[in-house]
């Protein structure tokens, strides 16, 4: 367990958060409601409505929809990373809503973030080396257990890669440094959204066998968010398909991809390629 999450009093600092047990859930979302307001009409829009999930420690668990249906947005707020509505999200046993920001930022390091675009993700004025030691600069303790060339090896990159700057490196290459960034920090919840959009096929593939072989060494949570039902289908043990800010339907993947009991669930998997490899309803 993470000596991050102690229990240690302060004068100075207040108390810190402690240690969930092992049986507890490294996430679980009871009911959210996020809701934006457009600041030129005033007009309220209910991004994620009534949303419940739990992921336990080591299960994929994915969130498939079409762009706009609250997807990312839910992944956000659950994770501690974006705006929180109604409703209770217990992230390694500890309430968002009742904790501080201090504890917040404790929590933060246990979930780690690989984003859609890894360029994007990489400060550009930083080479792959001079970020991960900014990393070490900030979480010693955490990132102590291996050092630049073997992380880089745990991902399939040459220690040649370390001196080189983002714009230096392939979508593939970045996305390789994005996941061990991510890696160094031991997250007990890795959060991966749209991973491989953008990726040439042969690379998306590879991405997201070193996602699973990542996930299945630390032990970590995985939270996929995608639109790509053949990507879920491969990496993840259960879905939750959401609809306009609802999840219309959930359960483990082969059941809900062979035996889909609501139409927009049918409506997404007759749109993928090959979509004749699912059983007729």
């Amino acid at each position: 367990m993470s000596e991050i999450l102690e229990t240690e009093v302060s004068a100075d600092h207040g108390r810190r958060l402690r240690a969930p047990e092992e049986s507890t859930p490294v996430l679980d979302v009871d009911d959210l409601v996020v809701e934006h307001r457009n600041r030129t009409t005033g007009e309220v829009f209910r991004a994620v409505d009534g949303v419940s999930l739990r992921i336990d420690a080591g299960e994929s668990v994915a969130v498939v929809g079409e762009s706009g249906s609250g997807k990312t947005t839910l992944a956000m707020a659950a994770t501690g990373l974006g705006v929180r509505g109604s409703g209770d999200i217990q992230l390694l046993g500890h309430s968002l809503a009742s904790i501080g920001r201090r504890q917040l930022r404790e929590l933060r390091p246990e979930v780690q973030v690989v984003f859609q675009d890894p360029h994007g993700s990489l400060d550009p004025r930083q080479s792959v080396r001079s970020g991960l030691r900014e990393l070490r600069g900030l979480q010693r303790e955490r990132t102590s257990w291996i050092d630049d060339d073997g992380l880089l090896d745990r991902v399939r990159l040459t220690p040649d890669m370390l001196d080189r700057y983002p714009h230096q490196l392939s979508g593939g290459q970045a996305q390789r440094v994005c996941i061990a960034r991510a890696l160094l920090m031991r997250p007990r919840l890795i959060v991966a959204d749209e991973p491989t959009s953008g990726l040439d096929v042969s690379v998306q593939a590879d991405v997201l066998k070193l996602l699973q072989e990542t996930q299945a060494s630390t032990g970590a949570a995985l939270l996929m968010i995608s639109h790509d039902l053949a990507v879920v289908r491969s990496v993840c043990d259960s879905v939750h398909v959401m609809f306009r800010g609802k999840v219309v339907e959930s359960g483990p993947c082969e059941t809900v991809f062979k035996n889909p009991t609501n139409e927009y669930t049918r409506e997404l998997l007759d749109a993928m390629p090959g979509a004749r490899w699912r059983a007729r309803r």
